[in-house]
């Protein structure tokens, strides 16, 4: 069954002291585009979050953040209590002021605060890790959902070009007739004496050359193949965008050879049909 690239998955872990918000977003893209964002100390870690994602996705436009948000129970930050001493004391030789009013000048100044590198807990990340298959878990459900709403799309886009083929098909007789009285009328009006086997030789290569009966054996040829292909265990948008290209091939030499305005009225809307499946399509993992 097909999947659609569009997507959207969400974990969030309560720690003891933080909220970790996981977020995926997906969208249609030819190949796959991963961005992610996460905080520097699971730097160490992004290389396998790539490779999570990218097993899991396959295709399209991905964007990975994980948000931290503190408890207030820890902080990295700490003051530098020997440097803030330092310029409070180069500060009262500058200006008169009182102990609070040096102390807010000093605590703005460089390397006031020292910053400690928070290290990686692994109990911690085992967690994330999980975090993370859940939102891969939710994402892929959201993308097999919008896949059967595009699945049930394209089976009423291929069903009516069906129908439109076999108006095609029904119509051809009619057409090919109208084709020999018109070629016969336009010899009449001349009024040329013609030789008769000649005429008729040159009438079949015409005919051949209008005829479309290749044409439409092979478009429905198509239409089955897709139809088969939607049905299939993978998700392949590329080869569906394939046999779209095959099928807008055989519909355009239709209507190029028809040479009747009631099969080409059938023939364009064959395809807006299929413009709405190719458009459709670019979002087909």
């Amino acid at each position: 069954m097909i999947h659609s690239m569009t997507g959207y998955g969400k974990t969030v872990l309560q720690l003891p002291t933080k909220k970790i918000t996981i977020e995926l977003k997906s969208l249609n893209s030819k190949n796959l585009d991963l961005n992610v964002r996460i905080p520097s100390y699971y730097r160490e870690k992004e290389l396998n979050i790539r490779k999570m994602l990218a097993a899991a996705l396959v295709r399209g436009k991905i964007d990975f953040s994980i948000y931290i948000e503190n408890n207030g129970g820890e902080t990295s930050s700490k003051v530098n209590e020997n440097v803030v001493k330092e310029y409070m004391g180069q500060l009262r030789n500058i200006v008169d002021s009182n102990e609070v009013e040096l102390l807010k000048m000093a605590v703005r100044l460089p390397d006031a605060l020292k910053t400690e590198r928070e290290e990686l807990d692994p109990e911690e990340w085992a967690q994330i890790e999980t975090g993370i298959k859940n939102a891969i878990l939710e994402i892929s459900k959201y993308r097999s959902d919008e896949g059967a709403a595009l699945y049930n799309d394209f089976v009423v886009r291929i069903s009516n070009i069906e129908r439109l083929l076999s108006e095609v098909i029904e119509m051809d007789p009619q057409r090919m007739e109208q084709v020999k009285e018109r070629l016969s009328k336009g010899v009449e009006e001349l009024a040329a004496k013609v030789d008769q086997n000649r005429f008729e030789q040159e009438l079949i290569y015409y005919i051949e050359k209008l005829d479309i009966t290749e044409e439409k054996v092979r478009l429905k040829n198509h239409l089955e193949y897709f139809k088969k292909s939607l049905k299939s265990d993978d998700s392949n948008g590329k080869k569906l965008g394939f046999i779209t290209q095959e099928m807008g091939r055989e519909i355009n030499t239709i209507g190029s050879k028809s040479n009747f305005a009631e099969m080409q009225k059938l023939v364009v809307q064959m395809k807006d049909e299929l413009e709405k499946i190719k458009e459709q399509n670019l979002n087909v993992l």
